[in-house]
């Protein structure tokens, strides 16, 4: 990663912590700081990644503002989050764009694809926006199967591919070598439990200085309703294709329950999330970051509760409008995902990737 002023006074703010280290069992990021004692900038960005923003540290910090030495880990790593994931963007230019601009690119891109499918369907029979259509292959009458798949498929794919290859980019950038079995198993728990948000094993300082693990449950309820409402897509991919069962199933059909029960968990964790950025202490935020967060836990939000109601009104006349807004805010966040903060989730998971692989040399060294 480039040098930059935020990786200047990373360095600055680690050179303190590392001399003091009264935050050392708080989370991994003090352990691994610990490993060494000079900081390239992609050390900087390592850590930085690492951080689970917690912000434990910043209310244990006696060298915190108004302290002349300033020391605020939390607002200095996520500031430099918010720069990694421009420099390691694929196309290059896009990251940039998202950079200044990623809010309003979201929301518009959610609105012109919205309005691309509704005007698709109007040209084709304007009568289907509003007639109610019912039984398999009810959302297929209502746009095309080939149109549907060929727009999501081709965004998933370019989604999938420029995030493997910002992936790629940050490993390269970051720490390099080959990806072994046993540290990947322990970046794989770290992730799937979210262990480092309970920061010192109390929970984390979501709002002042009181310790509470709200902010983990949120997060666990993000990510795994996302990860059933992906499991939701594509357990309704093998019923039309390998079952011959077009949707719309059936409410306790295996496809409805995953997303029904992703999409609930999505809306609580999305709308939790914003609820504890809008109360929490603002000082240890990173402000230019907070933006962004806002958008892409609002498009998480509409995403999942967009879906829940069009559960609710498949089998009235106003089904066709809401599938077109839902795909719409779908092909959204998938456009948006590489670029956003949802691709700290990938570079997080390499931070900790790398951090097990260090922890467990040290511990070979040692032994």
């Amino acid at each position: 990663m480039q040098e930059t002023e935020t990786t200047t006074d990373a360095r600055r703010q680690m050179e303190i912590c590392n001399s003091c280290r009264y935050c050392e069992g708080y989370c991994a990021v003090f352990p691994a700081m610990a490993m060494r004692r000079d900081f390239t900038a992609g050390d900087l960005t390592h850590l930085a990644n690492l951080c689970h923003g917690c912000k434990g540290c910043y209310h244990a910090c006696q060298y915190a503002p108004p302290h002349q030495f300033g020391v605020n880990i939390p607002a200095t790593f996520a500031t430099l989050r918010l720069e990694s994931y421009a420099e390691y963007a694929w196309p290059p230019a896009m990251g940039r764009v998202f950079a200044r601009n990623g809010t309003l690119l979201s929301l518009a891109a959610a609105l012109a694809i919205a309005l691309v499918l509704i005007g698709v369907m109007a040209f084709g029979d304007p009568a289907i926006l509003y007639t109610a259509q019912t039984g398999q292959g009810a959302f297929f009458r209502v746009i095309p199967m080939w149109l549907m798949t060929g727009i999501a498929g081709a965004a998933f794919l370019y989604a999938g591919f420029a995030t493997a290859m910002g992936a790629l980019r940050y490993w390269r950038a970051t720490a390099g070598g080959p990806i072994t079995v046993a540290p990947a198993i322990d970046a794989g728990v770290s992730i799937l439990t979210l262990r480092n948000l309970g920061g010192g094993g109390h929970g984390c300082n979501d709002v002042d200085d009181g310790f509470t693990g709200q902010k983990r449950w949120l997060h666990h309820a993000m990510f795994y309703g996302f990860m059933l409402c992906f499991a939701a897509t594509t357990s309704g991919a093998i019923f039309h294709h390998i079952l011959g069962l077009r949707s719309p199933h059936a409410f306790f059909s295996l496809p409805v329950q995953l997303g029904f029960w992703g999409g609930l968990l999505l809306c609580i964790g999305t709308a939790g999330l914003i609820r504890l950025k809008i109360v929490t202490d603002p000082v240890p935020v990173a402000q230019q970051a907070v933006g962004g967060e806002y958008a892409m836990l609002s498009l998480l939000f509409l995403v999942g509760s967009t879906g829940l109601l069009l559960l609710a009104i498949r089998h009235t006349g106003a089904m066709g409008v809401m599938l077109a807004i839902h795909l719409g805010l779908v092909l959204a966040l998938f456009l948006a995902l590489p670029y956003s903060k949802m691709v700290h989730g990938v570079y997080r998971g390499l931070a900790l990737l790398r951090n097990a692989r260090e922890v467990r040399a040290v511990k070979a060294a040692s032994a």
